[in-house]
């Protein structure tokens, strides 16, 4: 891929650039997850791990975010921990990608816009914990997240573990099916529930290995079928949590962000607080279990995409 009108704005780390002269799968990583998902120093912990767990698995991690006006993809040690511990990071979805870039600011990537940092890099595989998705009282709110609409507009493959249980999950397949998103399910029949292993929704097609899951998005995007592949993989049985009490936690969350007048991308940072604070904790355990799970396998996957 030819970047030299994109050189002003898009900073490679060594690691990445080495990879990409050697045709070694890369996989994509976000930074809203450090920066605004998870509390120190579990957000930190968690991306060091993530990143090791990619190279453990034979490719090569590539942080996304925005850091005084660049697009980095990859990330030194010392711009984890800045992302890790920076008030000043703003969370930056596509609306936001140019300001941020155009005014040199700082700006944490969620999934929508690390979907175009890894399209400017030309990388295909992208890993997180949960996708945005189609709030619950999205009739009436119309608070779609902007996740879907990129991921069904560039070709890409995103690994995660649902979407994120605060929203509705029969919605967010509906709004799926109508941009024409493929949704696998690694080794289930059913879609994930982000804390838990399965929703009552199926998914629209069971994977059984790293390989097909790879054969399929290139084969979509051979046949010119514009548009990205959604590989759902729920987390481990043993870091599954109580279903009842994460969807009474929610429950109370909603009630309490309509309260207060919540909205936006304000939204699912407050919600997941809110659950965390009713699960005394667990929650936050359960989420570091399943990114770190989809990083492996998301990993794996590359392997096969990158031959």
């Amino acid at each position: 891929m030819n970047f030299d009108h994109l050189k002003k704005y898009l900073d490679f780390s060594d690691e990445v650039k080495r990879a990409m002269e050697e045709n070694k799968p890369i996989v994509a990583l976000e930074s809203t997850i450090i920066s605004h998902g998870m509390p120190y120093p579990q957000n930190i912990e968690t991306a060091k791990a993530c990143e090791e767990i990619i190279r453990e698995n034979g490719a090569v991690p590539a942080t996304t975010a925005i850091i005084n006006g660049k697009i980095k993809i990859g990330l030194s040690e010392e711009e984890l921990e800045f992302m890790a511990t920076s008030k000043d990071i703003i969370k930056a979805s596509r609306r936001d990608f140019a300001y941020i870039v155009s005014q040199k600011l700082n700006g944490a990537t969620t999934v929508a816009s690390t979907i175009i940092a890894a399209r400017l890099a030309g990388l295909k595989i992208f890993v997180t914990g949960g996708l945005g998705g189609v709030h619950r009282n999205a009739e009436v709110t119309f608070d779609i997240s902007r996740d879907l609409e990129e991921l069904a507009s560039n070709d890409i493959m995103i690994v995660c573990a649902g979407c994120k249980s605060i929203l509705d999950i029969g919605l967010t397949l509906e709004y799926l099916e109508t941009k024409g998103v493929p949704v696998f399910g690694y080794q289930t029949e059913y879609m994930p529930a982000f804390f838990t292993r399965k929703s009552e929704f199926k998914v629209d097609y069971k994977i059984n290995n790293p390989e097909e899951a790879a054969r399929a998005a290139l084969t979509q995007w051979d046949l010119g079928l514009k548009g990205g592949i959604l590989l759902t993989n729920p987390i481990p049985e043993a870091d599954s949590m109580d279903e009842d009490k994460i969807n009474k936690a929610i429950e109370e969350a909603l009630v309490e962000a309509e309260e207060k007048h919540i909205h936006g991308k304000e939204t699912t940072p407050f919600l997941l607080t809110k659950v965390l604070e009713a699960t005394e904790g667990k929650s936050l355990e359960a989420n570091i279990a399943l990114v770190k799970n989809n990083a492996r396998l998301g990993a794996e996957v590359a392997k096969y995409l990158y031959e």
